[in-house]
């Protein structure tokens, strides 16, 4: 059956396995970098969310990382003591519904953040660190709180407050809803923002970090402003942020700021710790939290605050909607008289656990990517394009695996016509491991120094399209280049699946070709092709013109060909894919997905074919 395309609601961005594996992109092995672990000591070991494994500084690190609800189970204790790093942040409120006329709405607050991480400080440089947590073997309910929505059905209320999130019995709570004139805003872990209204009548910001909803969470909400001399000298106040308080409006027309939220560097260095957290203006700052949202203003909106906050409205417009698993607040809503406005919704929460797993000696053979170990090997994980150096002093082997983005299957942009689209294709593979692929790569050293580093690019997986023809777009190349070593390797992102219009005249309703080739669309459409030693061709399409149960072709994948669509409405299935070397098989690890007899390791698998007759269940 091979890896089929699948959605993980545990992963960073719901990316299906049959794509690409956003979370393995490229690992080298054999002494081939980072450092090596000393002796026999171990940390904890325990399962839940989405894990990922880094150094900082002598340490190694495993980070589990949450943004759906799950359970973090601890099975046995190591040697590096009983306790756990924690961040907890809970939903951020939703801005404030504008209606009547003249009404411009408090942003929402942040949700409450919590974490005993040392360094943390909000603006004033007072520490937001919690302490020490002690766990056992025992499973412990992670509950990660949605955003609340902007009012969008009940006029002249606040936005509703953000749910709250919990790791055991430490619980961060929702973020407050920002005011919607005439109605307050509302207390929660940061407060929301207080609305107005023309002629004036303000409402002041909520408080934030009140009891019960101490310890430290957040800050309160800014306050609305309106003066009657100045007409439409108006503007919501901001939500409270985790870092800092939200903002008065300011006049003349002006919405608050939203507060900032804070950096939590929990999951991996921040800047090259993409999908967590929210990005800091700036080169690669990830892992900011907690955000509160812009205020609406009458000709300026308040932008959101730093950490996922969304930013308000102006003029007559609905507020922004916040950063998912952020737990940022939404923004406000403005209203002039055109019609009412939603608030924006707050982002949903996360919760990040860590523990050490390892202690580094003070020989480093290489640096890049995320390291971990695993019976006797070092690997370095690729997240993100980065740079692989070695600082050993002599060349070091290294074995790669390296895989390309996965091409998006096509949609069916003109409704219950009789259509069905080709799956994606799986992004390329290719590896110098014998036995993997067709084509093994050769053998290659690197020298030591800067000027023979590995610079690494990373292929993105296609989204899918939702205008024009609906046709899926091809997934994006994955390079290793190194200019003294014989290394200059290209794998060739996913081909994307076909589509045809209604009865199949489109002629573009071929599946693409690339490292694995996309499936044919319905009524015959051809497969794409796959790129040689890379991946496999994907399978042709099933039907006639104007029938309802016409049927796509699967995408290819790395270790077969897609399945051609066996004309009784079903879809063609994706193309197997291939297992990881048992060298990369760590137990630890969430890299790969299931496959045949549920074994996991399992990469660049195709996507399965549509079908036009919904009751029919695509493998």
């Amino acid at each position: 059956m091979g890896v089929r395309s699948s959605n993980n609601n545990k992963g960073l961005n719901h990316i299906s396995d049959g794509h690409l594996l956003k979370y393995f992109r490229n690992t080298f092995v054999r002494g081939g970098g980072g450092t090596n672990a000393t002796g026999p000591q171990s940390g904890l070991t325990a399962t839940g969310g989405v894990i990922s494994d880094y150094t900082d500084g002598p340490a190694v690190y495993r980070a589990h990382i949450f943004t759906s609800s799950d359970t973090f189970d601890v099975t046995e204790l190591g040697t590096f003591g009983d306790t756990v790093e924690y961040l907890v942040v809970a939903g951020g409120g939703g801005g404030g519904y504008a209606q009547p006329s003249s009404v411009y709405s408090g942003g929402g607050g942040a949700g409450g953040l919590r974490t005993n991480l040392p360094g943390v400080v909000n603006a004033a440089s007072s520490p937001l660190t919690g302490s020490p947590f002690p766990v056992s073997i025992s499973p412990y309910p992670v509950i990660i709180g949605a955003g609340g929505a902007g009012d969008k059905s009940s006029p002249n209320t606040s936005g509703a407050r953000g749910v709250d999130s919990s790791f055991g019995p430490i619980t961060s709570t929702g973020g407050g809803g920002g005011s919607s004139y005439p109605s307050a805003a509302l207390t929660g872990g940061s407060g929301g923002g207080g609305g107005t209204s023309n002629p004036p009548a303000n409402k002041t910001g909520a408080s934030g970090n009140t009891p019960p909803y101490s310890p430290s969470q957040g800050n309160s909400g800014g306050d609305g402003i309106g003066d009657g001399g100045t007409p439409g000298a108006t503007g919501g106040g901001g939500g409270g942020g985790a870092g800092a308080a939200g903002q008065n409006a300011q006049p003349p027309n002006t919405g608050g700021s939203g507060g900032a939220g804070v950096q939590v560097a929990i999951a991996g260095p921040a800047p090259a710790t993409t999908g967590v957290g929210a990005l800091n203006p700036g080169p690669g700052q990830y892992q900011w939290f907690a955000g509160g949202g812009g205020g609406a203003g009458r000709s300026t909106p308040g932008p959101g605050g730093v950490g996922g906050g969304a930013n308000g409205a102006y003029g007559n417009q609905s507020g922004f909607d916040a950063t998912s698993s952020t737990g940022g607040g939404g923004g406000g809503g403005a209203f002039t008289g055109a019609g009412p406005s939603d608030g924006g919704s707050g982002g949903s929460g996360i919760v990040v656990v860590r523990y050490q797993i390892a202690e580094l000696t003070a020989t480093a053979k290489a640096t890049g990517g995320s390291v971990s170990f695993y019976n006797g090997y070092t690997i370095h994980t690729f997240l993100a394009s980065g740079e692989f150096t070695v600082t050993d002093s002599s060349p070091v082997p290294i074995s790669y695996v390296a895989v390309a983005g996965g091409g998006s299957g096509s949609g069916a942009p003109y409704g219950p016509s009789g259509q069905a689209g080709g799956g994606g294709g799986a992004g390329g593979v290719r590896t110098n491991i014998p036995g993997l692929m067709p084509a093994t790569q050769p053998a290659v050293s690197i020298s030591p120094g800067a000027p023979n580093k590995i610079t690494v690019t990373i292929g993105s997986g296609a989204q899918g399209q939702n205008s024009g023809d609906g046709r899926g777009l091809q997934g994006n190349s994955t390079t290793l280049s190194c200019s003294p070593a014989p290394l200059s390797i290209t794998c060739t992102g996913g081909g994307f699946g076909g589509i045809s219009h209604p009865g199949g005249s489109n002629p573009a309703q071929d599946g693409g070709p690339g490292g694995s080739g996309g499936g044919g669309a319905e009524v015959d459409g051809t497969a794409g092709p796959g790129s040689s030693g890379q991946g496999s061709n994907g399978g042709t399409g099933s039907g006639s013109a104007g029938s309802t149960e016409n049927s796509g072709g699967g995408g290819g994948g790395a270790g077969g060909t897609g399945g051609n669509a066996p004309g009784n409405a079903t879809g063609g299935v994706g193309g197997v894919g291939v297992q990881l070397p048992a060298i990369f098989q760590d137990p630890a690890s969430s890299v790969g997905a299931p496959g045949p007899n549920s074994e996991g390791y399992w990469i660049a698998g195709g996507g399965g074919g549509g079908t036009t007759t919904p009751d029919h269940l695509v493998e």
